[in-house]
């Protein structure tokens, strides 16, 4: 008799577990990610909306080696990245080397800018490394000189790469994007496509078992890299779009950890509306903020606070990993380790002072 009336008490429980899961799933939206993050400046989201305008798709060929499906299997610079990626940056960069060399040589103020959307994010941020690594090959040119900007990005590499290597790369990310928060590997997403409200459901219950400490101590987890700029431009039990209001940081924890069930996790995904809503966030921002109508003097000088503050929040970041024991947070490498910043030129914290960019 116990057994009998035992088995409606325990589906009872099973189905307020379900519940409470759904719930807060539903619950959580794409600004909760970013709701603590300091907003971003016009001058420093400037170059977004220009760059997304560049962007197109590869060949089909291409796409075999970023596949690649050994997702977070490769060591690099104390961390892991992704394999494929990784591979493909190398080709990129064996076949540009010494025109890149030459052009870094003949304009001496310019700044070296990778990019790419999706596949081609994940690309572009580990090309940025690749580079940073083997500065000489570009013929000793500093750190300060390379940029990245991934655009849709790809869980690419370990945490403790993306937040060292904040101060050369930069993510944007629009709502609800599927992609910087789901750790599946990018061959299961790309060769299920039909499927993938299916796998994205079943990632995201995972993930909610799942303590974030287990996360953040996971050393081959991969995450979205860099710095980050989310683009929010919906707000919860509210139809339509609104004005976008773009939110950066260079988070250790909270770093899109858990995948947004919305109906706009795919399409928030395409180029066509991140470059959409980046340019209306930046004329937005404009308007508040009309950079181009103060003195060059006065630019110079906002330019270099904003260096500042960027390295101070860099800097802060590389203690909080190392707060949190992310896996390799402190590395022997000279770059990106906060007691280290302060040697040599190539430890330069600063987003760059070029003129002009190359990209």
């Amino acid at each position: 008799m116990s057994i009998i009336c035992g088995l409606p008490l325990l589906e009872c429980v099973y189905c307020l577990a379900c519940a409470s899961w759904a719930w807060k799933r539903c619950l959580h939206t794409a600004g909760h990610d970013s709701e603590t993050w300091g907003l971003a400046s016009a001058q420093e989201f400037e170059p977004v909306p220009r760059l997304c305008r560049g962007l197109n798709l590869a060949k089909e060929g291409d796409y075999a080696v970023l596949l690649d499906n050994k997702l977070g299997k490769r060591q690099f610079d104390g961390g892991y990245v992704h394999n494929g990626l990784l591979k493909a940056a190398g080709l990129v960069l064996d076949a540009e080397c010494d025109t890149l060399k030459v052009l870094m040589e003949k304009y001496s103020n310019y700044t070296l800018t990778f990019t790419g959307h999706s596949l081609g994010s994940g690309v572009a941020a580990l090309l940025a490394m690749v580079v940073v690594q083997d500065l000489e090959r570009l013929g000793n040119i500093s750190r300060k000189r390379v940029r990245s900007y991934a655009i849709a990005p790809a869980r690419c590499m370990s945490l403790n790469l993306a937040v060292r290597y904040a101060d050369v790369i930069n993510s944007v990310v629009l709502q609800d994007d599927f992609l910087p928060r789901t750790a599946t590997p990018l061959e299961d997403i790309f060769t299920s496509i039909f499927c993938l409200p299916c796998i994205l459901c079943l990632r995201c219950m995972k993930d909610t078992c799942i303590s974030e400490e287990r996360m953040i101590r996971d050393p081959r987890r991969l995450y979205a890299p860099g710095r980050l700029y989310h683009i929010v431009e919906r707000k919860p039990f509210r139809c339509g779009r609104f004005l976008p209001v773009v939110r950066t940081a260079v988070p250790v924890d909270g770093r899109f950890e858990h995948i947004v069930l919305s109906c706009n996790a795919t399409s928030d995904h395409a180029l066509i509306w991140i470059e959409r809503e980046a340019k209306r966030a930046l004329e937005i921002l404009l308007e508040q903020d009309p950079i181009t109508e103060i003195p060059a003097k006065q630019k110079m000088e906002r330019q270099k606070t904003l260096d500042k503050e960027h390295s101070k929040e860099h800097k802060a970041a590389l203690r909080r990993a190392v707060t949190l024991a992310v896996p390799h947070a402190f590395s022997p490498s000279r770059y990106g380790t906060f007691e280290d910043q302060e040697i040599g030129e190539n430890s330069n914290m600063s987003s760059g002072d070029s003129s002009s960019e190359m990209s």
